[in-house]
């Protein structure tokens, strides 16, 4: 491999304003699931990135990664612990070994519950690595709307430079469409310079075209990305999910000129299905995002199985799983 420079590129292209909700264009949506599902089960299959090559794409996909931890018994050395992970995700004796050792790798973020967010800032001080906040009542959304628009606005006064909302899944199930844009861009006031993530908790959304249309209407409402799951679901991020969510991305780019990201998350673990991610991100979307400022993964132990693949691209070797730590 040779020489890199900094693969993070966060938060540099200019921001989704949103539009007017447009209900000639989300009444007109119609997904067939078996197309899509067709689709989804070719990608892991018709491309093969090996040696030199896979360990590249492993350290796009580090760069990418929002390093998350969101359980009931975090603590603040928990999320110190964490911080160190995202300053050096990878082992500096194998980014040496790899010919990448000024490349100055790091995570795109860390994900945190709010009551965390000032310990995650103090550790990421001088970093340049984004806090991200779940906001919202995450992760079922079941509180009013002034707490909701309060837990935002206390984040962003916290130094959380994203927050990853949840949308009111039952405006989705009852189709209202002008209820959830309303809710939508008014978590988006509240965030103000702070990007925001839309988590549409798609495993609870019923159907495909519940999925392209919710996507659809929370790009309008302003969101910078769309994400797929609280990673609390029984069902996250799934292929098919992911590539009505991303031809909506797609769509809203030809028609607006702005790019929004996207966030697959819950259930992610292994470098093979990171891999299959970007491979899908670059044949629909483009080389353009294929960074962190357009593309996450949210994971954790994700991170431990992609550092022991390229462990073994140096040495030949498969170590052992405890040797790499989730963070």
């Amino acid at each position: 491999m040779t020489k890199a420079t900094k693969l993070t590129s966060v938060h540099t292209l200019p921001r989704n304003p949103g539009m007017p909700l447009d209900m000639g264009l989300i009444d007109g949506i119609r997904i067939n699931r078996s197309a899509v599902e067709r689709r989804a089960a070719t990608i892991g299959t018709r491309r093969s990135v090996k040696k030199a090559w896979q360990a590249a794409w492993l350290l796009r996909a580090v760069s990418c990664i929002d390093l998350t931890t969101l359980a009931g018994d975090d603590t603040p050395g928990n999320v110190i612990r964490l911080c160190a992970k995202a300053r050096q995700p990878v082992r500096q004796d194998l980014l040496e070994s790899m010919g990448v050792g000024d490349m100055h790798l790091t995570t795109g973020a860390i994900c945190v519950y709010h009551n965390l967010i000032e310990t995650a800032v103090r550790a990421l001080e001088g970093s340049g690595i984004p806090v991200a906040a779940v906001s919202t009542g995450f992760p079922a959304g079941q509180i009013p709307l002034e707490l909701k628009i309060a837990q935002i606005e206390g984040a962003v006064a916290l130094g959380a430079k994203e927050i990853d909302i949840v949308i009111s899944r039952g405006l989705v199930h009852t189709g209202n469409w002008q209820a959830l844009y309303e809710e939508v861009a008014a978590f988006r006031k509240a965030c103000g310079e702070s990007h925001m993530k839309t988590i549409l908790a798609t495993g609870e959304l019923g159907t495909l075209t519940h999925v392209a249309k919710a996507s659809h209407v929370c790009m309008m409402a302003g969101a910078d990305f769309i994400k797929t799951s609280t990673g609390k679901e029984s069902v996250n991020a799934t292929l098919p999910v992911s590539l009505v969510m991303i031809r909506a991305i797609r769509e809203y780019h030809e028609k607006t000129g702005y790019k929004i990201g996207y966030k697959p998350a819950g259930g992610i673990r292994k470098a093979k299905e990171a891999l299959t991610y970007l491979s899908l991100i670059k044949e629909e979307l483009g080389d353009a995002w294929l960074h962190a400022d357009l593309f996450r993964f949210g994971a954790s132990s994700l991170l431990a199985d992609i550092e022991r693949q390229l462990e073994h691209y140096v040495t030949g070797r498969y170590s052992a799983g405890y040797r790499h730590p989730m963070g």
